[in-house]
């Protein structure tokens, strides 16, 4: 059914929902466009509005090839718009529930793009700052490019920081998708361009491997895995690629290389990786925080229904346990510098060789229960074979002393 959306478009149909609101295909004046309508109950902020109209300079000013451009807001009673170029085509994250990783070539070539849209926005003065495959869009009507990849864009510009008001968010929330947060966003640090980086690199890393590497579980043991834990090896990648990885994931924002320098050192790493096939590893185990967790039902699931990924916990309810992570949620609180530090070496993920038990798992409890039953029957036929020693000693000395007096027995006549 189609909606005015202010006095220039009309929205027809739902494209798809974000945490943030939901994308219309729309009409305007020049055609087609997108219609990005926010939450009501953002609409009805009248602070958000405030720094929305703002913001309107800066994100109509972002023009790049590989950004989707805003063409216009719209602020109209309860509506609450960004009007975008429509890009014909889906997003990152379908692409990678169909085919859960991509070659190492169509990923590089995908995260250049987004590299060279990032550096754009950086040097225009806009942080992104929820970078994640639901906001890289593919361009199917592009040409192909390294691998087989289409052209990719980089939607949802300002939208975190327009949610990110200083009374939502002031020192006691997190804005952002826990995947791919920086560590500095966890620990409460203002966000710098550097916190795309860190996120562009999560989301090359999940293309590459088919997980993020921080990812699963409750958020705040992932919110605690960005701050503590070291990114582990993924095997099968060149080793330039994955010291570029491990230098966009480092800890200290200062280290990490700036998107210009991201895009070009990606790109010139596109020849050594033509024609590599998708890498063979598995997902690692999550930490088991779950309590009395429901059985799954029997068989699989239903044609089109996506598979749950296990151990994820919702950040809000009725949230959906497969989307906890990737979410954008303003609930998020940030964790204390106690719960950052406590317990979080024994939550690495270590990428596991495809068909190997994963930790946690029921193949990995019932190989540790086999484990533990061996041990137990060892022990047992050690503990008899001491006790029949015991006894054979005891038994042999008894043999060569005679009878003994016990000073019970009564006197034996002649």
């Amino acid at each position: 059914m189609a909606r005015k959306i202010g006095s220039r478009y009309t929205a027809h149909q739902i494209l798809g929902r974000g945490s943030a609101g939901t994308v219309w295909l729309g009409e305007g004046p020049e055609g087609p466009v997108a219609i990005k309508l926010l939450r009501e109950d953002l609409a009805s902020d009248q602070e958000l509005v405030g720094r929305f109209v703002q913001e309107r300079t800066a994100l109509l000013g972002l023009e790049h090839p590989h950004v989707v451009s805003v063409r216009d807001l719209v602020v109209d009673g309860n509506d609450l718009a960004l009007v975008m170029d429509l890009v014909r085509g889906t997003d990152l994250r379908t692409r990678l529930d169909r085919d859960r990783r991509l070659p190492p070539e169509a990923a590089v070539a995908i995260v250049a793009d987004v590299a060279d849209g990032l550096a754009a926005a950086h040097a225009a003065g806009v942080v992104h700052r929820d970078v994640k495959p639901e906001n890289i869009l593919l361009d199917m009507e592009g040409p192909l490019g390294p691998g087989g990849s289409h052209p990719a864009l980089l939607t949802d510009f300002g939208v975190a920081k327009l949610i990110d008001t200083p009374r939502r968010s002031r020192a006691t929330k997190i804005i952002g998708t826990p995947d791919y947060l920086a560590p500095e966003i966890v620990e409460g640090l203002p966000p710098r361009a550097s916190v795309d980086i860190y996120a562009l690199a999560t989301v090359l890393y999940e293309l590459l491997a088919g997980f993020t590497p921080f990812g699963g579980g409750h958020p705040g043991a992932v919110l605690r895995r960005h701050v503590t834990e070291t990114v582990v090896p993924l095997p099968g990648i060149p080793d330039e690629l994955w010291q570029l990885i491990v230098q966009c994931l480092a800890k200290a924002p200062a280290s990490r290389l700036r998107a210009s320098e991201l895009g070009a050192r990606l790109r010139e790493l596109l020849p050594m990786l033509a024609g590599m096939a998708p890498l063979d590893v598995d997902e690692p185990g999550t930490e088991a925080v779950e309590e009395a967790p429901e059985e799954p039902p029997a068989g699989p699931p239903p044609a089109g229904e996506p598979v749950p990924r296990r151990g994820a916990v919702p950040l809000v309810p009725g949230a959906r346990p497969a989307d906890a992570n990737r979410d954008t949620h303003t609930s998020m609180r940030v964790p204390g510098p106690d719960e950052l530090a406590g317990g979080a070496r024994g939550t690495a993920r270590a990428p596991r060789a495809a068909g190997a038990p994963r930790p946690g798992s029921a193949r990995n409890r019932a190989a540790a229960r086999r484990r533990r039953a061996a041990l137990g029957a060892g022990t047992l036929v050690l503990l008899a074979a001491i006790g029949i020693g015991t006894w054979a000693v005891t038994d042999g000395d008894d043999a060569g002393a005679g009878p003994r007096d016990t000073g019970d027995s009564a006197p034996v006549s002649p």
